[in-house]
């Protein structure tokens, strides 16, 4: 089997922008290669230098009025790293700044469809520790195993918490010492930049540092956002919800009769679907049958552990369009494959983690307390 480099673990701790100076320097060369990746994508988008100012210079502003320690945290990483603020600021507005070219019709704007995702959510009397177990293979660039991290905060001001993050980025999936756990996944609707809004990944991160579920809660539910997406949150304690969120308004799906949530790219609740259009079929049409597939495996077992959750996020029926994506060539010959495999279990602040998972079966557990361990595959 070909190796597959493991993603790198940042521990940081200490104020925001010393958090991330220490971030930057840890990854040097990961956050270097996550703007040059998408400093290239908008040129490719056909955004000219002063387009492309502007739109950042929008996001700054927009995260700003969010929290200004984010900025902070930014340029952390900017002076750590020697990566421009404005990269950092791209970076973690990308899903923004190409979903909006996809909306706005861009030239070459196909090249990066195929942010998939599939997510699960085991509650505790259907898991076989009797712990909440959640879990996430992320559909992406293929490069983006290369700048991929696992990211651990010591926050003086709230619980630490464990991310899955693009390097120079400030979260995507992970788990806080408060028991909460988050997923997200793309959408789309025709909603989707009527407004102006906060990132989807300061989103994600305001929802780490929460240490009460309801208000993580919130945060999704209530947080204007400039485009559509898929949030999935755990609570150690026992609670799973999905929220599908529009710019303005967030659709809830509760743990079916079987204890599980899936949800891969397409809208499934039944109040969504009356008010708004699905945009994302076009490049997500396998979703249909993506989420089906992972129900169906994991209803196999009576009770599932992390190991069948990882089983039915192994899939490969439908190969290459499958749960767990292969490389292939994107719309515009870019590769795409499910970059990363993430399996949670919240209450002990553990988070393992596969990086290529169609091509490498080895993971790493990363806790909130200890050091990365590389499990035998």
């Amino acid at each position: 089997m070909q190796t597959i480099n493991q993603f790198p673990f940042v521990s940081v701790a200490g104020n925001p922008f010393d958090r991330g100076r220490q971030y930057g320097v840890q990854v040097a060369q990961r956050v270097r290669a996550s703007a040059a990746m998408y400093t290239q994508t908008l040129a490719d988008l056909g955004y000219s230098n002063g387009s492309r100012e502007a739109l950042i210079r929008s996001m700054e502003r927009s995260i700003g009025e969010f929290g200004a320690h984010y900025l902070d945290e930014m340029r952390g990483i900017a002076e750590g790293s020697g990566v421009a603020f404005q990269d950092i600021v791209m970076i973690n507005a990308r899903t923004e700044v190409l979903a909006k070219a996809r909306a706005e019709k861009i030239a070459a704007v196909n090249e990066d469809a195929g942010d998939g995702c599939t997510g699960a959510l085991v509650l505790p009397d259907r898991s076989a520790t009797g712990r909440l177990i959640h879990g996430q293979n992320w559909d992406w660039r293929a490069d983006c195993a290369e700048t991929g991290i696992v990211l651990r905060v010591r926050n003086d001001d709230g619980p630490d918490f464990l991310t899955f993050v693009e390097a120079g980025g400030l979260a995507r999936s992970g788990l806080n010492s408060a028991g909460v756990s988050i997923t997200a996944n793309y959408l789309e609707s025709e909603r989707d930049f009527k407004q102006v809004g906060v990132p989807l990944s300061l989103l994600r991160r305001s929802v780490l540092e929460q240490s009460v579920f309801a208000n993580a809660l919130k945060v999704v539910a209530t947080t204007p956002k400039s485009c559509s997406n898929n949030v999935m949150l755990g609570m150690a304690e026992g609670f799973g919800i999905d929220l599908e969120c529009a710019p303005d308004e967030a659709f809830p799906l509760y743990p079916g009769d079987d204890q599980l949530i899936v949800h891969a790219n397409h809208w499934v609740s039944p109040i969504a679907r009356s008010k708004l259009i699905d945009m994302g079929c076009e490049n997500s049409s396998d979703s249909h049958y993506r989420d089906w597939r992972v129900r169906k495996i994991l209803n196999q077992s009576a009770l599932i552990g992390r190991q069948e959750l990882k089983d039915a996020l192994f899939d490969s029926f439908g190969t290459p369009f499958s749960v767990c994506r292969p490389p292939r060539p994107g719309t515009r010959h870019a590769m795409t494959a499910t970059v990363a495999m993430v399996i949670m279990e919240p209450a002990l602040g553990e988070m393992e983690v596969a990086p290529m998972p169609a091509l490498n079966r080895t993971f790493t557990r990363y806790s909130l307390t200890g050091e990365p361990v590389v499990l035998a595959d």
